[in-house]
């Protein structure tokens, strides 16, 4: 490639401290050029630790703005398949692998992949491991993007707020709407196995459809009316 004859071959040896022999590299290297803290990375995003290449499946956050927050990532590695887990401060860098992307719907279950479709009928399994926190939110007609590598389906990224039916909740309690004390409400899924508990104000009821952030999987507020809610799209990084 003559782009890599240019001296990004040195750039990638100062990076990562070895000469660029590895086949991921090779291929994908030339869209990885650019950081994210780790407060940014979202599930599904591609991330370089260690110098490998892994795709973050699920990020449970901790702490408190006064004390700052940290992310628990559960981790598999592209390359060998080996999950990892490890805990991260928000302001902690990581190079993000830009992959092919593209636009689909959830279509169904067919045990045990979960089937997406793209906007020509194309259809694209994902293996339920490689979903992470997707599979809460999974609707019929879901729309999401597909994340591919090696020309391969590997995983599915978020909008960064969605909206939800609650199914299941204890009465809502009539005054309250201070939203500081919460209980458990279980949102509306495609398969029922994998229906989701957010934490929600004692003023949500039952049928209510609440909109959440992905990101962190917590109710952001109730949508009385769907045709007024505005859903995020994912967010989608500069290519070099």
């Amino acid at each position: 490639d003559p782009l890599w004859s240019r001296g990004l071959g040195d750039v990638y040896k100062r990076q990562v401290g070895r000469e660029a022999t590895d086949d991921f590299y090779a291929t994908h290297f030339l869209r990885t050029l650019f950081m994210k803290p780790a407060k940014e990375i979202r599930v599904g995003n591609i991330i370089m630790v260690d110098s490998k290449p892994m795709i973050v499946l699920r990020s449970d956050v901790n702490g408190s703005s006064r004390t700052g927050f940290t992310y628990k990532w559960k981790m598999k590695n592209l390359l060998t398949n080996t999950p990892m887990e490890n805990v991260f401060r928000g302001d902690d860098k990581f190079d993000v692998v830009v992959l092919d992307k593209k636009p689909v719907t959830y279509s169904y279950f067919a045990d045990p992949l979960y089937v997406f479709m793209d906007e020509e009928y194309n259809q694209y399994e994902i293996e339920e491991e490689n979903l992470g926190d997707a599979l809460h939110y999974l609707k019929d007609g879901m729309e999401c993007e597909a994340v591919f590598y090696d020309g391969k389906a590997i995983s599915v990224e978020l909008p960064i707020t969605i909206a939800r039916q609650v199914v299941y909740s204890e009465p809502a309690v009539k005054g309250n709407t201070s939203g500081n004390v919460l209980k458990e409400a279980k949102i509306e899924n495609a398969v029922e196995a994998h229906r989701h508990t957010v934490q929600v104000p004692l003023f949500v009821s039952q049928d209510d459809v609440i909109e959440i952030d992905t990101r962190t999987n917590e109710y952001k507020r109730v949508v009385r009316n769907l045709s007024l809610i505005h859903i995020s799209e994912p967010t989608r990084p500069e290519r070099i």
